[in-house]
């Protein structure tokens, strides 16, 4: 009876061995993965799933110690609270395809910015909201403040699909010339034009109104946000004009 126990154990140690196993490798396949269709067609990755190499504070020469961590192949804002800040991308960006997964805490604010400067001295960029629709006051403001909007400026699609709170949602933003697309799981949700007077006359009635040269094409960096509430971030990738035309001569060749 005991050596036929101690197999049972065993073939249940195995298993759950195995299970581990599997469980540590879809860990790191969330945390940065590439295709090999990807690779040739130019994208990379911003997060590697492991480290915070490639990021830092914002107005920092380093990442914060506090709050941010990697943890589960995630970069996340690990409890409400506050002391980390927003963190940047080390380089910056014009013109790209951006694509990220997340999901944000009940009641919680987040968001990602794109076109930050840091000469003005503020995180002030084109946001990306992520936001508890339902349970956050911003959510309540109108729909210019919702995920998936062009935070305070533009409103997404009344129609669009937002996972449930806990859940992961897929989004993207596309620049290209003066044309920008906002996209939550698979399907657009937004769209504008740089410069023009319709977002000239959007901004106007934004918090934005009197930030020099807001609503124009400028190389910035992408900024994660530190709201004061848990979010989490993973498979941040990026394709930049260059790349994807590089990658697309090489196929010509």
């Amino acid at each position: 009876m005991a050596t036929g126990a101690t197999r049972r154990v065993g073939r249940g140690g195995r298993t759950l061995g195995l299970g581990l196993l599997l469980w540590q490798l879809a860990v790191l396949a969330w945390g940065g993965s590439l295709t090999p269709q990807e690779k040739k067609d130019g994208w990379r990755l911003l997060f590697d799933g492991k480290t915070t190499e490639g990021w830092r504070g914002f107005m920092k020469s380093t990442f914060p110690k506090e709050r941010w961590e990697v943890r589960d192949g995630c970069l996340k804002v690990a409890r409400p609270g506050s002391g980390g800040g927003d963190i940047v991308s080390e380089e910056a960006f014009e013109e790209f395809d951006l694509r990220w997964e997340w999901r944000i805490a009940a009641a919680g604010n987040s968001g990602l910015k794109y076109f930050v400067d840091e000469e003005r001295q503020a995180p002030i960029g084109h946001e990306y909201q992520l936001l508890d629709d339902a349970r956050h006051p911003d959510g309540k403001v109108g729909p210019q403040r919702q995920t998936g909007s062009f935070y305070d400026v533009l409103p997404p699609a009344a129609d669009k699909r937002l996972h449930a709170v806990g859940e992961w949602n897929e989004s993207r933003v596309w620049v290209s010339g003066q044309h920008v697309e906002h996209w939550l799981n698979g399907a657009k949700v937004l769209q504008y034009e740089l410069g023009s007077p319709e977002l000239a006359a959007a901004i106007a009635h934004s918090k934005f109104k009197d930030v020099k040269g807001f609503g124009t094409r400028i190389r910035g960096h992408i900024l994660l946000q530190d709201h004061g509430d848990e979010v989490w971030f993973r498979e941040i990738k990026i394709q930049t004009r260059a790349q994807r035309g590089a990658a697309s001569e090489g196929g010509e060749r």
